[in-house]
């Protein structure tokens, strides 16, 4: 199928209007608000109905094993053993047969997203940068996302570590949902990215005041008092 077929089969699925803004995006200028979010590691988590799961198990990723990310990250394996042989903590999760199915990385240190932004996410000390997390379909709505924090969270507290600062992409609501259900809290900055004519990137950093999540957030559940007899 020719370059031309491609855009005439991609219009009558997607529509002209969104094809035109995915190659505006691609090919001329796209900007991304990456919303910066920390928590404590000792403040509690409130209770889920995220649903259980099971056959999966916990392995750090090293170069060696980065190989399990074969079947649905194919085109992550050499990253994925990259960063781990940068010396980040990496955990992902394999199913029964072998296959990584998800995973979330950490660094304890300033880190440069060579594969992804490319550009730098510094760190204070005492704390640590969460980046990489993701899964399967399969698994979107279960306890898998709040069970891969907690992991890594204990992981990077054996290494000295207080705080958990990242980044989220403002498009991304989902994530954005996660991160007020796991009590994240806004740090007043956004980290943005510019691309332009596909080939050049450039970065600056905002500050801003009051919240970015207000709309997000669920209403308050109203209370009520039994009447008195």
């Amino acid at each position: 199928m020719s370059a031309i077929d491609k855009l005439h089969e991609r219009i009558k699925q997607k529509g002209l209007l969104h094809t035109l803004q995915t190659l505006w995006k691609r090919y001329v200028f796209f900007h991304r608000e990456l919303l910066w979010l920390g928590r404590d590691l000792v403040t509690p988590v409130a209770p889920h109905n995220l649903r259980p799961y099971t056959g999966l198990r916990l392995v750090i990723i090293t170069p060696e094993n980065a190989t399990a990310f074969t079947k649905y990250y194919g085109n992550r394996v050499k990253a994925m053993a990259e960063i781990a042989a940068e010396g980040h903590t990496g955990h992902m999760y394999v199913d029964e047969e072998g296959d990584a199915i998800g995973f979330i990385w950490g660094s304890a240190r300033d880190y440069f997203d060579r594969h992804y932004y490319g550009c730098w996410f510094r760190v204070n000390p005492g704390e640590f940068f969460e980046f990489g997390g993701e899964m399967i379909p399969q698994y979107f709505g279960t306890s898998l996302s709040v069970d891969a924090q907690f992991n890594l969270w204990n992981a990077m507290r054996a290494k000295g570590c207080n705080k958990i600062v990242d980044v989220c992409d403002t498009r991304n609501i989902q994530a954005m949902k996660m991160h007020i259900r796991m009590d994240y809290q806004e740090q007043g900055r956004i980290t943005h990215v510019y691309d332009l004519f596909g080939r050049f990137r450039f970065f600056r950093e905002t500050y801003y005041s009051g919240s970015r999540l207000t709309e997000l957030r669920k209403p308050a559940q109203p209370t009520t008092t039994a009447a008195q007899a």
